[in-house]
C-alpha cells in the first residue's frame, strides 16, 4: 500500500473521471426521478399504462439516459482503477470489478423496461397486458437495486482507497463508505423488508451528497504547483 503522488497524469485522469461521474449523476437522477417516476405508479396498472402511452418519448428517453449512465459507469470504473491502483492494487481491482458488475446489471435490466413498453404498445387484452407490464416495471426496480448491492460494495472499497490516497481528503472516503452502507441497506430492504423501504428512502440523500461532492472534487482536481 502507498499514497498517490500528484502528477499531470493523475490530474488528467481525475478530471476525466469527474466528467464521467457528472454524466452518471445527471443521467441517473434524470432517468429515475425526472423521467420515469412521474409515469409509474406500481399500485395502478391502468394509470401507469395510460401515462406511459401518453408520453412514449419520455419513457424511451429514460431508457436512453440509463444506457448512457451504464456506459459512463464502465469508463469510470476503469479510470478509478487506474487512478487508485497504486494505493492498493488488489482493492482497486476488486472495486473496478464490482462497479462493472453493477453497470452490466443495470444495462441488462433495461430489457425489463423494453418488455413493458412492447406489451403496452402492442396491447391485446388491455387488462392482462397492463398488469403484466406493471410486473416488468416492478422487476426493473428490483433489478436496479440488485445492481446497487454491487455498487454498495464498490463504494465501501472506494471509500477505503480514497481515505488512504493521501491526495483526496479523508472526508470524501468517509462519505463514499457511508453511501455504500446506505445502498446496501436500501437494497436489502427492497428485497427482504419492502414495507420499510419507503421510510428509508430519505437516506439516499446521503448518497447524492457524497457522490456529488467526490465528483466535483475529481472534476476540479487542481494541477501541480
Amino acid at each position: 500500500m502507498s499514497q498517490l503522488s500528484l502528477t499531470d497524469d493523475l490530474v488528467r485522469k481525475s478530471r476525466i473521471a469527474g466528467m464521467l461521474y457528472l454524466v452518471i449523476i445527471v443521467m441517473g437522477l434524470g432517468a429515475e426521478l425526472g423521467l420515469r417516476s412521474p409515469l409509474i405508479d406500481l399500485s395502478d396498472a391502468t394509470g401507469t399504462a395510460e401515462a406511459i402511452l401518453a408520453a412514449p418519448g419520455q419513457f424511451r428517453l429514460a431508457i436512453t439516459a440509463d444506457l448512457i449512465m451504464a456506459l459512463s459507469d464502465t469508463g469510470l470504473a476503469i479510470l478509478l482503477y487506474l487512478i487508485f491502483r497504486k494505493v492498493a492494487h488488489g482493492l482497486a481491482l476488486s472495486a473496478m470489478v464490482f462497479r462493472l458488475i453493477q453497470a452490466v446489471l443495470i444495462a441488462a435490466n433495461l430489457m425489463a423496461l423494453q418488455a413493458a413498453w412492447l406489451l403496452l404498445s402492442n396491447a391485446g387484452d388491455a387488462g392482462n397486458t397492463q398488469s403484466l407490464a406493471l410486473v416488468f416495471l416492478d422487476l426493473h426496480g428490483h433489478g436496479y437495486d440488485l445492481g446497487l448491492v454491487f455498487f454498495g460494495v464498490n463504494s465501501l472499497m472506494m471509500g477505503a482507497l480514497v481515505w488512504r490516497s493521501g491526495v483526496f481528503a479523508k472526508a470524501f472516503g468517509a462519505g463514499l463508505a457511508l453511501a455504500g452502507l446506505v445502498y446496501l441497506i436500501g437494497s436489502g430492504l427492497r428485497f427482504f423488508a419492502p414495507h420499510l423501504a419507503a421510510a428509508f428512502a430519505p437516506a439516499y440523500a446521503v448518497t447524492i451528497l457524497a457522490e456529488t461532492a467526490f465528483c466535483l472534487r475529481l472534476l476540479f482536481q487542481p494541477s501541480r504547483r
